[in-house]
């Protein structure tokens, strides 16, 4: 981190002394720049390079940083207004949507203003990701023979063989396509499976990236509730007889968002009923590496109990990484892994070589398993920090389960006293969000995981986003000065 701001510190300082210099004059030498600002080469790289970036500097090997001549001038903005029609002429009728309602993936993607605490965020914080062992294994993997040609389009043999092992004895390296991290693959699965037009059945409620997918693929998500339990198999049973729908996307393993397993018992109905219907079940396995340090055994995916090619298996290395190591893997059987593979080919050719190669280095190091070891315990310290937070100073909020892996609590907001189902939100916690931002910490309304009317307002909390559990402590507080906001309103309202 101090790095960081010492390479915007030191841009900032150069940006302002520009001006002494004439067009094409050359900047003082890195050495002497590390001398008179007392940082360190690098720092100084990277801030020249930022400059070089913004067309303020132009950098000669060998001879050093000139500043930049002036560019010409932009030329008067055109009429765009054109657009408008032919974006959206006769755009009722389409059966593919020509706009992406976005919304429900960017609030967990977009940066909160500084001093505001993280709630909402779908990543680990810096100082949980395997920065070090990332970057030997990039650095490693660029010195392979061959690491930055044309990979084979299906993945790397070794990568793949690795993913297959991951679901156990009947899956094999030749059924596995190398994606680029899990959103891309689930992308490449609906396009796959189902027709614009067609039902797919997804929990209730569920992950909103995977909906904004299905909606821009033209599907109609069909909700099917879950509980503590997972999915409950007669009402998907019933969801597959009423809709006559191809398609369900699950998460057994600490659903998102409500951290359910599976249970059991339901495992293998979920694949009977799917099999009985001539249906696929997408399987997204996107946290298997986040289990928490009190979890137990943890089950096996789906793809391990199925010989009939029912499940379309969907893995990733991202949520235990960082958010721009983005590999995953997409396992199938039967015809369907033809199709996926040509969409995945023509959508987007193949996952960068070098990051594949960085993969298998990853997970082929002895700092992998440390990696995992570590953040299993830094996890579960985490959400029993917020779990004990909020039951302190929250007791309001209802946690109907604690999760034992994942990255996040599901909370339900309060019903049935004066003035709480208005001021809360019923539409899904978007009163308490706006309250808790300008109390200083960003969360994530319920709405956006439901795929029809919500049963009640809900919020999602993350632990893992943020620097650890002072600054989980310090978010419960502003929480509580939020909360305490949104009932004085409601008060004054009523």
């Amino acid at each position: 981190m101090q790095q960081r701001s010492s390479v915007g510190d030191l841009v900032e300082q150069l940006r302002t002394e520009l001006d002494r210099y004439s067009p094409g004059g050359k900047l003082p030498s890195s050495r002497a720049l590390v001398d008179r600002f007392r940082v360190s080469p690098v720092t100084v790289s990277r801030a020249l390079a930022q400059l070089a970036a913004e067309g303020l500097v132009v950098t000669r090997p060998g001879a050093g940083a000139f500043r930049a001549r002036p560019r010409a001038p932009l030329a008067p903005a055109g009429d765009t207004s054109w657009q408008e029609v032919a974006l959206s002429a006769d755009g009722a009728a389409d059966v593919v949507p020509r706009t992406v309602d976005a919304s429900g993936v960017t609030v967990c993607l977009a940066v909160p203003p500084p001093g505001v605490i993280e709630f909402s965020g779908g990543y680990l914080h810096p100082s949980l990701q395997p920065e070090k062992a990332m970057a030997a294994a990039l650095s490693r993997a660029g010195r392979r023979p061959g690491a930055w040609g044309r990979p084979p389009l299906d993945g790397l043999p070794e990568l793949r063989e690795w993913f297959a092992r991951g679901l156990g004895d009947t899956v094999t390296a030749a059924e596995v396509l190398i994606a680029a991290g899990g959103q891309s693959a689930l992308t490449t699965a609906l396009r796959a499976l189902a027709p614009p037009g067609a039902p797919v059945l997804v929990e209730s409620p569920t992950y909103p990236g995977m909906l904004a997918v299905a909606r821009a693929a033209g599907l109609r998500p069909v909700p099917v509730p879950v509980d503590t339990d997972g999915v409950r198999p007669a009402l998907l049973a019933d969801a597959f007889r009423a809709t006559g729908a191809r398609v369900f996307v699950c998460q057994p393993l600490f659903q998102n968002p409500t951290g359910a397993v599976l249970a059991p018992e339901r495992r293998p109905e979920v694949l009977r009923i799917a099999r009985e219907a001539g249906a696929f079940v997408v399987e997204d396995d996107f946290v298997r590496r986040l289990v928490h340090e009190d979890a137990g055994p943890v089950p096996p995916p789906l793809a391990a109990d199925d010989p009939d090619g029912v499940v379309v298996h969907v893995a990733s290395l991202t949520k235990a990484t960082s958010p721009s190591f983005r590999v995953g893997a997409l396992a199938a059987r039967g015809p369907v892994l033809e199709r996926l593979r040509a969409i995945q080919i023509v959508d987007t050719f193949f996952v960068p070589r070098p990051l594949q190669e960085a993969a298998l280095e990853l997970v082929g190091s002895p700092a992998w398993p440390r990696h995992l070891r570590a953040l299993s315990a830094e996890l579960k310290a985490r959400r029993d920090a917020m779990t004990a937070g909020l039951r302190l100073h929250l007791p309001e909020l209802a946690l109907p389960h604690t999760p034992s892996g994942g990255y996040h609590l599901w909370l339900r907001l309060p019903e049935g006293t004066a003035g709480t189902s208005a001021a809360f939100g019923s539409g899904g916690g978007t009163a308490l969000h706006s309250a808790a931002l300008r109390a200083g910490v960003a969360l994530t309304p319920g709405r956006p995981y439901f795929s029809a009317e919500p049963p009640a307002a809900h919020v999602r909390l993350s632990f893992a986003a943020v620097a650890g559990t002072g600054e989980i402590a310090e978010g419960v507080r502003r929480l509580r000065a939020a909360c305490d906001e949104v009932a004085r309103g409601a008060d004054g309202v009523t």
